[in-house]
């Protein structure tokens, strides 16, 4: 909400959706002047101007968007999905956007996807991933209770979508709720396994590339060094299990997310990513459809 309110070219805010009328959320959106209810979904139907709405955020949880997307299918708004329940395809707006503008339920697949898919989509645009690994560390305090409910569905997501999306051969993703006083920023590592002889200085320049077109949407996002490279011959071939012995070069790229804290603390860099990539895919859907302003409504708390 406060992002559209405060940088939003082609949106504005329709209503702000939740199910408890004591949240902090509902209550500043009422003090900013938009259309608020607690009955959830079915609340949001029964507002006088839902009819001018085009396009809802659902950021609830997996189970809650089943539904809520069962509700909303049928009315011709379009859904952003922020939650790990993957109706429809997942979206990366900087590698497949392009790709399902037509789409009436986008998935905006998890936190840890959105940071790090780019990167193996980099990688795999100058040489095949046999594997990619991704290891997602949040600040404990910046998980809440939707996030804690659907780390089964964010481990799952994630690795369907470094396959799916960022177009390795088979793809496995690990979350860390860390606890650390004071809250750490959200840190990502990808390891990307690539067979055989590679351009290492190409893989580099396509992700240090790629990082800068997520930074056009996400300005806290970064490499926190130099990606990393390390060759295994058959003299010192890796052994992966299940797969066998792998020669080639392991690609290794490190992340760090700060949120804008528009909102959410800076470390919540997690969730910034998620509602900052939500937004422009929005923003895309309202200039693609020739429309200078499309009401949006976000549907939160469900837990």
């Amino acid at each position: 909400m406060i992002k559209v309110l405060r940088g939003a070219k082609r949106l504005e805010m329709g209503a702000m959706v939740g199910i408890d009328p004591e949240s902090d959320g509902l209550r500043r959106a009422a003090s900013m002047g938009v259309p608020t209810t607690a009955d959830g979904i079915q609340g949001l139907l029964d507002l006088p101007n839902f009819k001018d709405i085009k396009v809802v955020f659902d950021a609830t949880s997996a189970s809650a968007h089943l539904t809520n997307w069962d509700l909303l299918k049928d009315t011709g708004v379009r859904v952003l999905d922020l939650t790990p329940a993957a109706v429809g395809p997942y979206c990366v707006p900087v590698v497949n956007l392009e790709d399902h503008l037509d789409d009436a339920n986008l998935n905006m697949v998890t936190c840890g996807g959105q940071a790090t898919v780019p990167m193996v989509a980099a990688v795999t645009r100058v040489a095949p991933v046999r594997y990619a690994e991704i290891v997602s560390s949040v600040a404990s305090r910046s998980a809440g209770p939707g996030t804690r409910a659907n780390i089964d569905e964010f481990t799952e997501t994630t690795s369907r979508a470094l396959v799916e999306v960022g177009g390795a051969a088979e793809g496995k993703a690990i979350i860390i709720m860390n606890p650390a006083e004071p809250p750490m920023m959200m840190r990502n590592t990808v390891y990307c396994l690539v067979d055989g002889e590679t351009d290492h200085a190409a893989i580099a320049a396509s992700v240090k590339a790629m990082a800068a077109q997520v930074q056009e949407y996400v300005p806290g996002y970064k490499l926190k060094q130099e990606v990393q490279f390390e060759t295994f011959g058959p003299e010192n071939a890796l052994h992966i299990p299940g797969t066998g012995s792998f020669t080639g070069t392991r690609v290794t790229v490190m992340l760090e997310v700060t949120g804008a804290a528009h909102y959410l603390p800076a470390y919540a860099g997690n969730l910034d990513i998620m509602t900052s990539a939500a937004m422009a895919v929005a923003e895309r859907w309202a200039e693609r459809g020739g429309v200078q302003e499309q009401h949006i409504a976000a549907a939160m708390q469900e837990a």
